[in-house]
Order: structure tokens, then C-alpha cells, then sequence
């Protein structure tokens, strides 16, 4: 697959810059993401891999082939012919699980997730819920079986404070229901805090956020991960309109900012494995 998407690659000058930095492709397995700033150039380079997929006994799934605008996309088609195939240009998709919008952010993803969730919780509200299991029991459960459908790909998102009271919905909902614990009722949220002895959601997600953080700066300096984060943008470069303010970097800042570490002091630090180990674990000891 490398060795296509590099033929494909160079007989088709496509990419996205940022700053001195410049980004064609991303690959996973058999799924390819293909960059261009033109949609021209995307039309001609998805022609270029067609072509060449059979002579390695490998096809294009024009089905599950999309097309996504970052941005603003009011002049895009609904629709591209590609090799007399209609391709279709979408707002949003879902890869490997994650919501990708063109708006770039992810509180369309959080939203997904916590639906998601709200709906497991739900189909074992009388099975496991309502049961005579122990609390303990049913957390257990609760933590294997259902957290993990929120928190996957949580660690790439960027929350603003709207996602975080999405978030913080979402953590006192669920073990209510666990508890049984009625809308009815008046019950505290320290109080249900107390009683599950959870960490808060927005803690948990601020964790893995630094874990990643302190992979990609582990990395070497010439991976995809490291180029993107570190790339400098142009010095007259400025937020287009529409695009969001928050970023998944400024996302790290603020949470360093508890460790009272800046970026380039917490990347500095990041081959010290047992400060890393403290940094990622600190926010799901918060209560």
C-alpha cells in the first residue's frame, strides 16, 4: 500500500501545507486518506489510484469512497464523477469509529458518542440496572462495558467549555441510572460521586489526551503525528472565518497549565518516562 500511494503521490502533485511542512496522504491498513487543496487535483489522483490498484490485485470500494470539504463548502457538489463512479461529497463521515465533520471540531462527535452511550445504558436498564447485583458488580460492568463506548477517540478531541458540560451531563447520568437514582429525586452530585467512587469523564479524557500528547513527542521527528503538531504556520497566517478557535494543541495547553508546565517545557520532559507516567494519571485521581 506505501508503495502505491508513493507512485500515486508522485505522478500527481497534490497535498496541504502548513507552514514549511506539507501533507499528501494518510494510510491505515487498506484505508487511504488522500489530501488536495483543489478538488480538481482530488478527481485526478483518485483516477491515478484506480488505475493502478489492478495490477496489485487491489480495487477501489467506490461505496465507501467519500469526499469531505474542510471548511467552508457551500460551492461543493453533491456529488463527482471519478471513473464513471459517483463519489459523494459529504459533511460528515465515520472512520474507524470517530465522527470526522467539516466543521473540524469535535463536538459532533461527543454528541454521537454520548448518544451512543445514553442508548447502551439504556437496553441494560432492567437486565443490569435494575437487578439485585452489588453496586460494585454493576460498576465493574459499567466501567468495562460502557465507558469504553464514550472514550473511544476521546483522546483527539479538542472540548470546549460547552463539550465540557456535554461531558459532565453525561458522567452524572449514567450513574444515576446505575444507582437508581430518579429525576425525581434530589440527590447531589457529590453525594453520587461519593457513593461510585468514579473520576470525573472530563478527567479521564484530559489522561488519555496527555498520553497522547507524550507519544507524539516521542515520536521521531520526521513522523506525520510530530510534523503536523509541531509545524509553524506562516507568520501573516490568520483563523479563516467560521473555522474553530479551539484546537486539539491549545486542548494540551490548558491541561498543562494544572501542571503548571508550558509545551515546549512539557515536550522537553516527555523522555522522563516517570514524570509522563504522573502527568497522564494525575486527572483521573481528581474527584
Amino acid at each position: 500500500m506505501d508503495w502505491l500511494l508513493d507512485r500515486t503521490v508522485e505522478s500527481c502533485s497534490i497535498g496541504v501545507a502548513f507552514g514549511q511542512s506539507s501533507f499528501t496522504d494518510l494510510d491505515f491498513a487498506d484505508n487511504v486518506s488522500l489530501f488536495a487543496e483543489l478538488l480538481e487535483l482530488l478527481v485526478t489522483i483518485l483516477e491515478t489510484l484506480a488505475s493502478d490498484t489492478p495490477s496489485l490485485g487491489l480495487e477501489v470500494n467506490w461505496q465507501e469512497t467519500k469526499v469531505q470539504a474542510l471548511g467552508c463548502r457551500e460551492d461543493m457538489p453533491l456529488t463527482i464523477k471519478v471513473q464513471r463512479q459517483d463519489v459523494m461529497v459529504v459533511e460528515e463521515f465515520v472512520y474507524f469509529g470517530s465522527l470526522i465533520h467539516s466543521s473540524t471540531g469535535s463536538t459532533c462527535d461527543i454528541s454521537r458518542g454520548s448518544a451512543i452511550t445514553r442508548a447502551a445504558m439504556q437496553s441494560l436498564e432492567n437486565q443490569i440496572w435494575r437487578s439485585r447485583l452489588a453496586i460494585s458488580t454493576k460498576l465493574k460492568l459499567y466501567n468495562t462495558c460502557i465507558l469504553p463506548i464514550f472514550l473511544y477517540g476521546s483522546d483527539c478531541w479538542a472540548t470546549s467549555k460547552t463539550d465540557a458540560r456535554k461531558i459532565d451531563a453525561l458522567d452524572q447520568w449514567c450513574p444515576r441510572m446505575l444507582l437508581g437514582i430518579r429525576w425525581y429525586q434530589f440527590v447531589r452530585n457529590d453525594d453520587v460521586r461519593r457513593l461510585t467512587k468514579q473520576p470525573k469523564l472530563t478527567a479521564i479524557i484530559q489522561s488519555r489526551r496527555l498520553t497522547l500528547f507524550k507519544h507524539i513527542m516521542c515520536m521521531d521527528d520526521n513522523a506525520d503525528a510530530s510534523r503536523i503538531l509541531l509545524a509553524s504556520p506562516p507568520a501573516d497566517w490568520r483563523r479563516q472565518l467560521g473555522r474553530p478557535r479551539i484546537t486539539w494543541l491549545s486542548t494540551v495547553q490548558q491541561d498543562l497549565k494544572q501542571h503548571h508546565l508550558t509545551l515546549p517545557g512539557a515536550a522537553g520532559l516527555a523522555q522522563n518516562r516517570p514524570l509522563c507516567k504522573m502527568m497522564s494519571t494525575y486527572g483521573t485521581t481528581q474527584s
